[in-house]
């Protein structure tokens, strides 16, 4: 899924095996993925998607103070969407290893990153759907 954020961005779904890079479109004020042979087409992931990221994940703090940089020790995480009952707010995030959940439009611009798997069934996917609530570590 893309963030109603990314509805005036040409888009299309991940594939396994799909290079990424994060970075900021330019019809719009957020970040999110893209693939590295198409830098304005958001690549769209479903809630249970891994990625690996090539290196360690850097990021910005929740509270952007002094734009400070946040760095996860972690390069698998897992997609999903948090936050779900507010309508304009982002949702897209993932959720890696030690429990930290980190909204895309926070990640840096430049990372790379591949889609190591899909959701393995639709029931995965129903369940990941109904993550309601998610709060930010910071």
């Amino acid at each position: 899924m893309c963030d109603y954020s990314l509805h005036f961005v040409a888009s299309r779904p991940a594939k396994v095996g799909d290079k990424l890079v994060t970075t900021k479109f330019n019809n719009s004020l957020t970040r999110g993925f893209a693939a590295v042979e198409e830098p304005t087409v958001a690549v769209c992931l479903l809630p249970g998607t891994e990625v690996a990221f090539e290196t360690e994940v850097e990021c910005e703090h929740v509270f952007k103070v002094f734009r400070s940089q946040k760095l996860i020790s972690e390069k698998v995480a897992r997609f999903r969407q948090i936050n779900t009952q507010e309508q304009n707010a982002h949702h897209d995030a993932l959720e890696f290893p030690d429990g930290q959940i980190v909204l895309l439009t926070q990640l840096d611009k430049g990372q790379h990153a591949t889609v190591l798997q899909l959701p393995a069934s639709p029931r995965a996917t129903n369940e990941a759907e109904q993550q309601k609530f998610g709060s930010l570590v910071t």
